[in-house]
């Protein structure tokens, strides 16, 4: 029985896995919380808040927020570029991103 759950697992994370794309997107790093509107004035004081209080990062691109799953090294880049504008290369399945780069958006 414990087999056939393992198993039963495995197809069920392959697929989600084969439903991602790797991409790179621009945008605004926020937060999941607020998603597009920030509750303070300050985008960056408003994300380390949220992130501190559970939330993950967020990329805001356009009209869309997307939540960002990333690594501990990650996360202290996103810290760093909390309401500035960065790019995300990473598997993008749905409204998420597993990240696999962080880089300062070059304008």
């Amino acid at each position: 029985m414990s087999a056939m759950l393992v198993l039963m697992g495995a197809f069920a994370f392959a697929s989600a896995t084969l439903n991602a794309a790797n991409m790179t997107l621009t945008g605004e790093v926020g937060n999941a919380k607020c998603g597009l509107k920030h509750r303070m004035k300050d985008a960056a004081a408003c994300t380390a808040a949220c992130v501190g209080h559970g939330s993950d990062y967020a990329l805001i691109v356009k009209d869309k927020a997307y939540t960002l799953k990333a690594r501990d090294e990650q996360k202290t880049e996103l810290g760093k570029l909390a309401g500035k504008m960065a790019t995300i290369t990473g598997d993008v399945n749905g409204e998420i991103i597993t990240v696999a780069s962080v880089k300062m958006a070059i304008k």
